[in-house]
């Protein structure tokens, strides 16, 4: 039981592609076909325009806090449990199995998980993002900026835990997806 709730339900509800869905409801093609082929809300964006982006963004987010509020009901707020949820909510994110593993980029879910943890962690990074991109108009480098501003809000907020270093480690992994 512990293994389902902490990895398995997760990973399952991660493999639930917001821009794949959304995609094939309004336009009836698969997103890995179309613009950049990534299944992300960047793409949905590109393809459906604002209507695409915030759905794939609302379905993204809703799918992490789901599996976050079940592992947090079977295991009471435990530290490593909802680390765990967010890890393999975005492990399902990334690499689906019912899409040949071929997901998304895993942003969304990153801050949906974090914002789950700790809400100061989205004010840290809108403003980390708007002084970034204030100095240097790069929207990209800014938004990088602000996402590594996550896990030094969790070590400001949790000292060193699995949370601080595990979404650390989920940046860095966020980097490697990432990269072209």
């Amino acid at each position: 039981m512990i293994l389902l709730f902490s990895a398995i339900l997760p990973y399952l509800l991660g493999s639930f592609n917001g821009a794949y869905i959304v995609t094939k409801l309004f336009k009836k093609q698969d997103i890995r076909t179309l613009e950049s082929g990534n299944a992300g809300a960047t793409n949905a964006g590109r393809v459906l325009g604002k209507k695409g982006f915030l759905l794939t963004v609302f379905i993204d987010a809703v799918k992490t806090w789901i599996a976050l509020w079940i592992i947090t009901i079977w295991f009471g707020g435990l530290e490593w449990a909802i680390f765990s949820g967010i890890l393999f909510v975005l492990l399902g994110h990334l690499f689906p199995l019912y899409l040949q593993f071929k997901g998304g980029k895993g942003i969304v879910v990153y801050l949906a998980g974090a914002l789950w943890l700790e809400p100061l962690t989205l004010a840290a990074a809108a403003i980390a993002m708007g002084l970034c991109y204030g100095f240097s108009r790069r929207y990209t480098i800014s938004g990088f900026f602000a996402i590594a501003m996550v896990p030094v809000t969790l070590f400001l907020s949790y000292g060193l835990t699995i949370v601080s270093v595990g979404m650390s480690l989920a940046f860095i992994a966020l980097l490697f997806v990432h990269k072209k």
